[in-house]
């Protein structure tokens, strides 16, 4: 088309093409609303017209000279000079005055009068009706009024008066105030020129100075992006319907083959917290959550334009293969912190012995050496010979270090054995799991400032179910708060980034097909015992995320 015309492609951008279809939209409004008007204006014109035109015949109808005139073979040469002078006085276009027999006795052209009036509208009032009739003459069209001629007090009719007014075309209505029409028609161009080119440019700016095409391709390149991420994402506007939901997300939630867009987001995941963001605008880092036996870390956050909230986004991701990479990354953390714990240990160990050889207590010195040696080569032994995986091992010797750092008796039972792991659970999680029991009964028992503070812990694998148990000689659990130790973000601590341990502990042991239970007394100590099948199929955890 721009070929055609010989026009810049440039020429045909949204701007311009906004400022154009609004120029003639602008252009055909005013010009047809324009006719209509001038058409309201002939018709009102033209009743106006028929009504002075009716009035003249009936004062006419009603002079005596007409009424006795009429049917006298020498009445025109009374009846034609009064209607002449009529018609100048009044400036109607023809006055014809007939008889019943439809004989003229006057017409503005003198050789018409005593011909008959042939016109089909002459019927209706020779039988005593008065009316407005229009007609095309040769004139033009014209508005006529028939009005009976009557006497005898109006109880016998003698004739018609029949008054013309031609009536003015749109074309000569336009012709007359065409001034007046371009001065309007221009204003309104100009005002609607104006107008175009400043919402074109507002949507314009609206649309980032972006052709439609542009946006389009934008679109394209978004969705494509979207939906080779490897992470998920789902996107709700305020009213908690999907936005966004490339095919991970859709994989995740188990609704590959459904098409989500559009649906309350509580409709396709149940209990997530992602409506939450809309209203508190506060973001969710680094959730985890579970959904279909799948853990997931999850981001939220609000969506936000110039301080507006229009929506939420959910980012999430399996854990599964990260923990796959993870779980080498995890022993080696494991390991550091007992070495950290252990080098903290020997530090102190050493200064005990320097101190007792600069007292010259030697024969002291070697039996604390040799006391120091035995006791960590026999827990030592104990966990390489009877755990056989490696995270788990330096997990224990890393918590036995922590304890005896902490002024903490970590007892592990001498019974305890890990011949494998269970077929539903991974080693990651079983440190989770492990870790944070453990690490809760020594915060419970350091709290004590009186008395034996000890943890127990053992780890039976016996009759395809594995066993854990951590004891501790701590404070318990206060009764008013046992009810909610499992559930997210639930923390004593007093931390903002705490509460996810027992949580954590709980869905790892659920998607384990495993069950959690504990016993505490206040002042009495609080147990933790863990069972895990080892061949029972997952349970399919409550928590839903998006």
């Amino acid at each position: 088309m721009s070929k055609l015309f010989g026009l810049n492609p440039k020429f045909y951008t949204l701007r311009t093409k906004m400022a154009v279809l609004s120029f003639c939209s602008v252009f055909l409004a005013i010009l047809i609303g324009g006719l209509i008007v001038v058409d309201k204006i002939s018709t009102i014109l033209e009743k106006e017209i028929g009504m002075r035109a009716i009035a003249i015949a009936r004062t006419l109808a009603q002079s005596e000279g007409i009424q006795k005139n009429i049917g006298r073979p020498d009445g025109f040469d009374y009846i034609q000079p009064l209607a002449e002078r009529t018609r100048l006085v009044t400036g109607v276009d023809y006055i014809v005055i007939v008889d019943m027999e439809g004989t003229r006795y006057s017409h503005p052209v003198e050789d018409r009068i005593g011909q008959k009036f042939s016109d089909p509208d002459l019927g209706p009032s020779l039988a005593n009706n008065e009316y407005i009739s229009s007609a095309e003459g040769v004139l033009g069209p014209s508005v006529r009024a028939f009005v009976p001629v009557k006497v005898d007090e109006g109880t016998r009719q003698v004739g018609v008066v029949i008054v013309g007014i031609l009536t003015p075309t749109i074309y000569t209505i336009l012709k007359n105030i065409q001034l007046q029409i371009f001065y309007s028609l221009g204003t309104g161009l100009i005002v609607g020129l104006l107008g175009s080119i400043y919402l074109a440019r507002k949507i314009k700016n609206a649309m980032f100075s972006m052709e439609p095409e542009e946006i389009a391709k934008l679109l394209q390149e978004r969705t494509a992006i979207f939906q080779a991420m490897g992470e998920g994402i789902i996107a709700i506007d305020t009213e908690s319907r999907i936005t966004v939901a490339n095919k991970e997300a859709k994989r995740i939630i188990g609704r590959e083959n459904e098409d989500i867009l559009g649906r309350k987001i509580r409709d396709i995941v149940p209990n997530t917290p992602l409506p939450e963001v809309l209203q508190t605008g506060m973001a969710q880092l680094n959730q985890e959550m579970v959904i279909n036996n799948t853990v997931i870390l999850v981001n939220r956050v609000p969506i936000r334009v110039k301080d507006s909230i229009i929506g939420a986004v959910s980012t999430f991701q399996d854990k599964t293969e990260v923990n796959r990479l993870a779980e080498e990354l995890t022993g080696v953390k494991v390991f550091i912190e007992a070495l950290r714990v252990q080098n903290h240990e020997h530090m102190n160990k050493l200064h005990t012995i320097a101190g007792l050889v600069q007292l010259e207590k030697y024969q002291q010195a070697v039996d604390y050496i040799f006391d120091l040696t035995e006791e960590q080569q026999e827990m030592t032994r104990l966990v390489t010979r009877n755990i056989s995986d490696n995270r788990v091992a330096g997990l224990l010797l890393g918590k036995y270090n922590r304890a005896k750092e902490l002024r903490v008796d970590l007892v592990i039972s001498q019974d305890s054995r890990l011949k494998s792991l269970p077929a539903n659970l991974d080693g990651s999680a079983l440190v989770v799991i492990i870790g944070n029991l453990i690490e809760n009964a020594l915060d419970a028992v350091r709290q004590e400032t009186g008395g034996t503070r000890k943890v127990f812990f053992s780890l039976l694998d016996r009759a395809g179910i594995l066993t854990i148990s951590v004891r501790d000689t701590g404070p318990g659990i206060p009764g008013d708060i046992r009810d909610s130790i499992f559930k997210q973000g639930f923390t004593t601590k007093g931390s903002t980034s705490r509460g996810l341990g027992l949580y954590l502990v709980k869905r790892y042991v659920e998607m384990a097909g495993g069950t959690i239970d504990f016993s505490s007394k206040e002042g009495g100590g609080t147990e933790f015992v863990v069972s895990i099948p080892r061949e029972t199929a997952p349970k399919n955890a409550s928590g839903q995320e998006g």
